[in-house]
């Protein structure tokens, strides 16, 4: 696919709203999500020869670059800043052929984190949501936030076991 500008067309018609998506959810800024987008798939099609098909999907390779380039930018860091590392894609989404039943309990899986998340007190559910969609560490989030360091180690230990507690209760988490 390296050079080919058709592969990359055609990727970019498949998964370009997808990808977006996941940009939006990390930035909330439509304008840096779109740079986010388009730098993970000139990223993608420059590195195209590294891509391993048994490690995982081409997809889940994709929104693993998206992800790092819209936390780059959350961090500060521009693409001259990056250096380029050996993206780790999410195996799960290279597991053969598609499946309607995984597909179905996957989806009531994320409504119910989701309604979870939702459920938080909004201190809490920000600390988590920087930490986990924001990829910012506990001092990071710290010093956004203006509350002390050990305050939002709380709010993220509380939010979690609010979350563990809410999941466990709809039998999606193991006791």
């Amino acid at each position: 696919m390296a050079g080919n500008q058709d592969a990359l067309a055609e990727l970019y018609d498949r998964y370009a709203g997808l990808a977006y998506g996941v940009a939006m959810r990390v930035l909330g800024d439509p304008g840096r999500a779109e740079d986010a987008v388009q730098e993970a798939f000139m990223n993608v099609w420059k590195q195209a020869s590294s891509f391993d098909g048994e490690r995982g999907s081409l997809r889940a390779w994709l929104l693993a670059s998206v992800r790092n380039r819209s936390i780059d930018y959350l961090r500060g860091r521009g693409a001259h800043e990056r250096r380029e590392e050996e993206l780790q894609p999410e195996v799960a989404y290279g597991e053969g052929p598609p499946d309607p039943w995984r597909e179905v309990a996957l989806s009531l899986e994320r409504a119910a984190v989701r309604d979870a998340m939702a459920s938080l007190p909004a201190e809490q559910r920000q600390a988590i949501e920087l930490a986990y969609f924001g990829g910012y560490t506990h001092s990071e989030i710290s010093d956004m936030t203006r509350v002390s360091l050990g305050t939002v180690k709380g709010r993220m230990r509380l939010g979690l076991e609010k979350l563990s507690s809410y999941l466990r209760g709809r039998g999606l988490v193991d006791v």
